[in-house]
């Protein structure tokens, strides 16, 4: 999963700040190892705000969700209370019905190579359902157009 560029990223990456609060750690005062999965979510969240759509409009018309299908995800570095942390992600892939992000979790350090120290690196498989059958469908021609936009 580690490239030759771990701090290199596509010009049309997203990102969102993420501070750490006390419930987000665990008995070591590291973040618990599942929260990223949690800001991986939003960050994914908030890129599909960003391009337009809400998860609800998406649900009420055209009555899809988007499902986690497989997480590869691999820890670096641990993130500590209070650390000021940049979760970003790419497209990498669009199938069918299906969307694959690189996703990372990253600090500012101005010790580093690039300014960012990278500490959770992930790739995340989405896939595109129907909500009433449960199965998967074609991402909409109209939410495609942008995800090809972005690769």
């Amino acid at each position: 999963m580690k490239n030759a560029h771990p701090h290199e990223q596509k010009a049309n990456a997203f990102t969102i700040p993420v501070r750490i609060y006390y419930e987000d750690t665990d008995a070591g005062g590291v973040v618990y190892y599942a929260n990223y999965l949690k800001f991986f979510e939003r960050c994914r969240t908030e890129w599909l705000r960003q391009i337009g759509h809400d998860q609800a409009d998406l649900l009420r018309d055209p009555g899809i969700v988007f499902v986690v299908r497989a997480v590869n995800i691999e820890y670096l570095k641990p993130a500590r209370l209070d650390d000021q942390l940049l979760i970003g992600l790419e497209v990498d892939k669009i199938g069918r019905a299906q969307i694959t992000f690189r996703q990372h979790a990253r600090r500012a350090n101005a010790e580093v190579e690039g300014g960012w120290e990278e500490l959770t690196t992930a790739v995340v498989q989405i896939v595109c359902v129907n909500f009433a059958q449960m199965k998967s469908t074609p991402i909409p021609a109209f939410l495609r157009s942008k995800l090809e936009a972005l690769q």
